[in-house]
């Protein structure tokens, strides 16, 4: 031993099978979701996913075998992010639309548009979409309902979901600060005419 150098006793803590797992899970999930926004659906390969990633492109087949279960495990864990996230903020039901329309943005909205546009032609991927879809809409209705519940109707919840929806949409062809004021506009009268 060289003197003078105290050696540490402390290893570094290895981590279980469980965790090496969930690790290279999350990390081709993000990848996946990153794919997605950039470069699109059709673009969008198992290799440049596990590429990104940094993981090999066995433990991409390991942990997701075809494309379609990545990207919709990457978009469902992305869901599940992003609801816990705005029911965690306890919104303000006085700006129910707000929020709702503000669902509808951002990574998840549009890794999600492209799975819908791909979905179309696709017949693996719209029976794989179908359930994700179920779920996800059951959610943003039950999380709409939990914020604006006492204020709407079950039936202007659901319009406020497809109006949302819609909005995001052509947003698409808007530049920022447009959409800010069309929304800044829209969004009082919106929420005027839905609620009780």
């Amino acid at each position: 031993m060289v003197v003078g150098v105290t050696q540490s006793t402390d290893a570094p803590e290895r981590r279980t099978q469980a965790e090496r797992t969930a690790g290279t899970q999350a990390k081709l999930l993000d990848a996946a979701i990153e794919c997605l926004v950039e470069i699109g659906f059709a673009k969008t390969s198992t290799q440049e996913i596990a590429r990104r990633a940094g993981v090999s492109r066995g433990a991409q087949l390991h942990h997701f075998p075809t494309k379609e279960s990545l990207v919709i495990a990457a978009v469902e864990h992305l869901v599940d992010r992003r609801l816990s996230e705005i029911l965690a903020t306890d919104p303000d039901p006085e700006r129910g639309v707000e929020v709702l329309s503000e669902a509808f943005s951002g990574p998840l909205f549009h890794a999600a548009l492209e799975l819908w546009v791909a979905a179309r032609t696709d017949p693996a991927l719209y029976e794989a979409m179908v359930p994700l879809e179920r779920r996800v809409s059951e959610a943003i209705m039950g999380g709409a309902t939990a914020i604006m519940g006492s204020r709407m109707s079950t039936e202007s919840i659901e319009l406020s979901i497809e109006l949302a929806r819609g909005l995001a949409v052509s947003a698409l062809f808007r530049t920022a600060e447009a959409d800010a004021a069309l929304r800044s506009r829209l969004l009082p009268t919106w929420e005027a005419m839905v609620s009780q």
